[in-house]
């Protein structure tokens, strides 16, 4: 009885013990960089798009993975509604624009088309489009992830392998109780938080002052409260938004642009955390 109840016992304690999970690579890239917001609405994808040509004018070959499920937005953003091809059937060969690789689910489902998914089935096809695309040769691939810090967000965390993740905000308060929790998981699932960006910090109007709309400083004082980078504040601008909406990002077709000089000062924190 007693040799049952210490197998019993040895039996429970295995299936308490926390999980072990494999993290996987993305073949075919150096590095892998996660773009996140821990609430939606914050202009994370606009951020991740710049922010990936931005690197590409350091010199590095970039690919950009819209992981939004959801939300895909890298088809409007960069100007590409295209097919992805296969040549075996099983792997997904990167659609080109810009000298960038791309894939989205936005590319495999018509625009108007609801991803009406459960859980289950929105991890598979992140798994797919992370495990199952010939991505090639690339310095740095930048991940637009979902918003939020839920199942979805969780899992990525737990088995891709990543080189560091970006947390962007507003700097409204509402915002910035998720952009905590984001921190927190990205901590337990052992992601290096390379820092905060503080999205639609100001604009400014036709009389040369900036206007704190969202309210003022509280990324920068989030970062210092969980010790991590303030990476840098990126305005409300409607060149900015003008290039989204044409599908040019402006870090591509304006380099020389104030915002895109912003971006520069960006990438090049990242690029000298990966070295």
């Amino acid at each position: 009885m007693t040799e049952k109840k210490e197998e019993i016992d040895r039996a429970t304690k295995e299936k308490l013990k926390p999980k072990q999970f494999v993290k996987n690579p993305i073949n075919g890239t150096k590095f892998t960089l996660l773009i996140s917001s821990a609430k939606g609405g914050v202009g994370k994808s606009t951020v991740a798009v710049n922010l990936a040509f931005a690197l590409q004018n350091l010199g590095l070959k970039i690919g950009i993975l819209d992981a939004d499920v959801y939300g895909p937005s890298l088809p409007k953003l960069i100007g590409l509604n295209e097919k992805p091809k296969s040549e075996d059937g099983k792997a997904l060969i990167p659609l080109e624009k810009y000298k960038a690789q791309c894939m989205s689910m936005g590319f495999l489902v018509e625009e108007q088309t609801p991803m009406i998914w459960r859980g289950p089935m929105v991890i598979s096809a992140l798994k797919t489009m992370t495990q199952k695309v010939l991505w090639k040769d690339l310095d740095i691939i930048v991940i637009d992830m979902p918003p939020g810090t839920g199942d979805t967000q969780l899992t990525f965390a737990q088995e891709v392998k990543v080189d560091g993740a970006i947390i962007v905000s507003t700097p409204q308060d509402l915002a910035l109780l998720d952009v905590k929790r984001g921190i927190q998981m990205f901590d337990k699932t052992g992601v290096k938080t390379l820092g905060l960006i503080d999205n639609m910090s100001f604009f400014k109007g036709d009389d040369g002052k900036e206007y704190k709309i969202f309210g003022e400083g509280g990324v920068e004082k989030t970062a210092k409260e969980f010790s991590k980078n303030f990476l840098g504040k990126i305005p409300l601008n409607q060149d900015l938004r003008n290039s989204a909406d044409k599908g040019e990002p402006l870090t591509h077709s304006d380099p020389e642009h104030e915002v895109s000089k912003i971006f520069k000062d960006i990438a090049e924190k990242v690029k000298q955390s990966f070295r």
